[in-house]
């Protein structure tokens, strides 16, 4: 089970920008605007880079040590 999955600042602003993206490639879509539909791509790919970034700068989920499992044949 996932402890405390997704509250941190970078998910919380990855996902926000990756909608906005959604939001405007939609919107170009339905009035037939190609290069507005790549545009909101583009803005759905900087909020996984952003949110990547923001993780390894330090405000992501902090990794929890790995369980130890017990062999049958220890």
């Amino acid at each position: 089970m996932a402890h405390d999955h997704g509250h941190t600042p970078a998910a919380w602003t990855g996902s926000i920008i990756a909608f906005v993206g959604f939001c405007v490639a939609g919107a170009f879509m339905v009035m037939a605007n190609v290069p507005g539909f790549w545009a909101g791509m583009a803005i759905i790919a900087i909020g996984g880079l952003v949110g990547g970034a923001m993780r390894l700068a330090g405000m992501g989920q902090a990794k929890r040590p790995q369980r130890q499992t017990v062999s049958a044949n220890s």
